[in-house]
């Protein structure tokens, strides 16, 4: 399979991308050059909007503009009038974690989990938030929480805490919002597992942060197909296009030296994949 170059995005860290059906454009953010950003593919418009602090995930929301999880906590932001109206801190006591990878369920909840920014001690949390605004803390102990998604049938979540080199499955229950019955899905050492996606099929693709590789993992944790990246540090992958065939792959060239970046131009691409499974449409924060 043959990975094409999107967009040079020229980011220096790459991430959480969503595809907007709705506008048929693709979303992500550089969380280091903190800004969300947007690509509509068939007119080749690039939009950016500065964060105001680092920005780890994000969701686009039922009522219009995005949820944003910032490093100084969850906001509502308006990409017409550029404000951020702060809701939510949960770890203002906590300066050195930051909000990392975050996804909406399909009941229109958004999960986002934070990371510790010094090594030591797992200091990440991963908090669920409600379309009433709730908040609700739904693991401890994390390294650096990362990818998020669900099964076609809704019954299980996927959720990867990197430097474990796992990704784990729980059951989810659609209605409450609850997870249980944590389990190892896939451990495998090639590459930390970042961003994660879920196609029609039940397979999820995890990006390999230091791997070089996006995998297929099938629905019993085994692998079922490597694809071969340009870069070393691809980050997330979401489907997009018309028919949601297009595996787009953001990546990263933070801490690359001089000469692993004369081995990868292209790295803080944007890249996309055509692929023969489609992915599933990515769902809206607050009521659906």
């Amino acid at each position: 399979m043959l990975v094409d170059v999107a967009f040079e995005a020229n980011d220096i860290l790459g991430e959480g991308p969503v595809w907007s059906v709705a506008e048929q454009a693709l979303y992500w953010v550089d969380i280091q050059q903190p800004s969300l950003q947007r690509y509509d593919p068939a007119e080749g418009i690039h939009n950016i909007w500065p964060m105001p602090s680092q920005i780890g995930s994000f969701a686009l929301r039922q009522a219009s503009g995005f949820l944003v999880a910032l490093q100084t906590g969850l906001a509502f932001f308006d990409s017409e009038t550029a404000e951020i109206t702060p809701l939510i801190d949960p770890e203002s006591h906590l300066p050195q974690t930051r909000f990392n990878d975050g996804k909406c369920d399909r009941q229109g909840r958004f999960w986002a989990g934070t990371m510790g920014t010094i090594e030591g001690k797992p200091a990440g949390s991963l908090y669920r938030f409600d379309s009433d605004h709730s908040l609700h803390t739904m693991r401890r102990d994390v390294a650096v929480s990362n990818g998020l998604g669900w099964s076609p049938d809704n019954r299980t979540m996927y959720y990867a805490d990197s430097p474990t080199y796992t990704i784990f499955a729980f059951d989810f229950e659609p209605e409450t919002g609850k997870i249980s019955h944590e389990r190892i899905f896939a451990h495998h050492q090639t590459g930390f597992p970042d961003g994660l996606t879920v196609d029609a099929e039940g397979y999820v693709w995890s990006a390999r942060w230091d791997g070089w590789q996006v995998i297929r993992f099938a629905p019993d944790g085994t692998i079922d197909l490597v694809v071969e990246m340009p870069v070393q540090r691809p980050t997330s992958c979401i489907f997009g296009g018309p028919e949601l065939n297009q595996l787009f792959i953001t990546s990263a060239k933070i801490g690359l030296t001089e000469t692993e970046l004369a081995r990868q131009p292209l790295a803080g691409s944007l890249f996309v994949l055509e692929v023969d499974v489609p992915g599933l449409v990515e769902p809206l924060f607050g009521n659906p």
